[in-house]
């Protein structure tokens, strides 16, 4: 039996023990609090070691994979834990995807176990008759047809620590905004990361007072890793949210005092659009490290963040995949728009189409050297894996350039580009001015067909409340965006939408605004 107190820190995280041994030290410490469940860390650890007797039972072996499809819950934490120390490989599924596409994950990423909550039954039941090499299949929170109960077969086995930990993986899927999604896999674990270790330097957690709060959900690779992970590596205990709402999030750090969390761009956007009076309702004034990633953030939305909580917003760049830059608040402040410069250790170019590597100041695609261990590939996908690489370097699609100081603005994504007359536009450049009209929540600039041009820039709006779209409205934001960009940058037209397609990590899904501008149209 391994003793969890007999065994050093960096000993316990090499074995997927980390929370074994807070465990050992401080046992009755909050570790998550839902409101499905609370469990301290004592209860986290017997709780997945039970879950890997469990799955044992059922004939999986170190390096089989786990499919997790689980709202934010106890349940779903205690499934991480129990594969970081059984050696298994970990797919949580998006749950927000069609049944269809969550029964591709579960059968592609070879799950010989599948965990589900209740309340995804309708998506579960399909991935479960089409996944092939599932063993076992556990309902978490209630029955669902064909799976059997999660509580009962984990109370059944010993809650003590396993004698043979080994540490496991996680293979997440990107978000598959162009084809089928695809599992970022590593055959070995990559060294630690620079970006990591940045994180936790500026983080300063303390676990006799710190508490973090989990705002997305934890399918994701972001808040998987650094709003759960982080802290509770660091015995620091999490709320989980099980639907991210402004005022909500505010209520929360006030009732808890929280200090730390992850969220996306979006996220500082909509919380700074609650009224005056309602955000003052709220003691916010524990949060000392905001971090955000994911996507590019609006200038005016953190520098006004910036102005309101203080130096405490943190930024990072970086993927599923890997690469990595970090940008503290006071030198976002000297460099606003930027997302950092590379951490120790990473090595990132700025490239052409021909892979030639430009200038600074020059626009291109970003490419990150990868690791000597630990690269990833897609998982059964040899060609996408080709498609991203250029020797040893590997880009995420995202362009920008580096400034004389070293610093990373990104403009876009490649596939994204506006070509007009020629000339590349970046969209998201665009987007950042249009949202600082008043009446606009939301926005997805995309290029439309030109017979002259090839295309003409088209800003997509959503409003905010009190606002009626019309030719009025629209013409006083081109008239406003007028005197903020370069003339071939502004948009020709504007439409109003009552929602826009964005993705849970706060990425607009720009593809999904543009194609019904484009039916019937070759996109150049």
């Amino acid at each position: 039996m391994t003793a969890a107190s007999s065994l050093s820190f960096e000993d316990a995280a090499s074995k997927g023990m980390i929370v074994a041994w807070h465990a050992a030290q401080t046992p009755d410490r909050l570790a998550i609090s839902s409101e499905k469940g609370n469990r301290s860390f004592s209860e986290l650890n017997a709780q997945a070691n039970r879950l890997v007797r469990v799955l044992r039972g059922a004939g999986l072996q170190s390096g089989d994979g786990v499919a997790l499809l689980c709202i934010n819950r106890p349940e779903f934490v205690e499934t991480v834990m129990a594969c970081q120390r059984a050696g298994f490989r970990m797919t949580p599924v998006n749950w927000h995807l069609t049944p269809a596409e969550v029964a591709y994950i579960v059968d592609d990423c070879e799950a010989k176990a599948l965990i589900a909550d209740i309340r995804l039954a309708s998506s579960a039941t399909p991935a479960a008759a089409t996944g092939s090499g599932l063993r076992i299949k556990l309902a978490v929170g209630g029955p669902i047809e064909g799976f059997t109960s999660y509580d009962t077969l984990v109370a059944r086995e010993s809650g003590a620590n396993i004698d043979d930990p080994v540490i496991g993986s996680q293979m997440l899927y990107t978000s598959g905004t162009t084809g089928h999604p695809k599992g970022v896999y590593r055959g070995s674990a990559p060294a630690a990361s620079s970006l990591f270790s940045k994180m936790v330097e500026t983080a300063r957690f303390n676990n006799a007072t710190d508490l973090a709060v989990v705002t997305g959900p934890l399918y994701h690779a972001a808040p998987l890793s650094l709003n759960l992970l982080l802290p509770l590596s660091a015995g620091v205990g999490t709320i989980l949210m099980d639907k991210w709402d402004a005022e909500e999030m505010l209520r929360l750090v006030d009732r808890h005092r929280i200090t730390h969390t992850h969220v996306v761009p979006t996220m500082l956007h909509r919380i700074l659009l609650l009224p005056p009076e309602v955000r003052a309702k709220y003691d916010i004034s524990t949060l000392r490290w905001i971090l955000h990633g994911a996507a590019p953030c609006p200038v005016h939305v953190k520098r006004e963040t910036i102005e309101w909580l203080g130096p405490v917003v943190f930024e990072y760049y970086g993927a599923t995949e890997g690469g990595g830059v970090f940008v503290h608040p006071d030198e976002w402040l000297e460099k606003p728009g930027s997302v950092g410069r590379p951490t120790e250790g990473v090595v990132l170019q700025i490239q052409d189409e021909n892979g030639k590597e430009l200038p600074r100041g020059e626009i291109g695609t970003v490419y990150f050297k990868a690791p000597e261990t630990g690269r990833f590939e897609y998982f059964k996908a040899p060609e996408k894996t080709a498609s991203v690489y250029r020797g040893d370097f590997f880009t995420m699609g995202d362009m920008g350039y580096v400034d004389e100081d070293g610093f990373l603005f990104l403009t876009g994504r490649s596939a994204e580009v506006i070509i007009s007359g020629g000339v590349n536009i970046y969209p998201a450049e665009i987007d950042q001015e249009i949202l600082q009209h008043p009446s606009v929540k939301d926005v997805a600039t995309v290029g439309v067909p030109n017979k002259e041009w090839g295309e003409e820039v088209k800003a997509v709006v959503q409003l905010n409340e009190g606002y009626e779209p019309g030719e009025a409205l629209a013409k006083d934001i081109l008239d406003f965006v007028a005197t903020r960009l370069a003339a071939y940058k502004r948009p020709r037209s504007v439409d109003f939408a009552d929602d826009l397609p964005r993705l849970t990590t706060g990425k607009i899904v720009r593809r999904t605004v543009r194609d019904r501008y484009w039916q019937g149209e070759k996109k150049i």
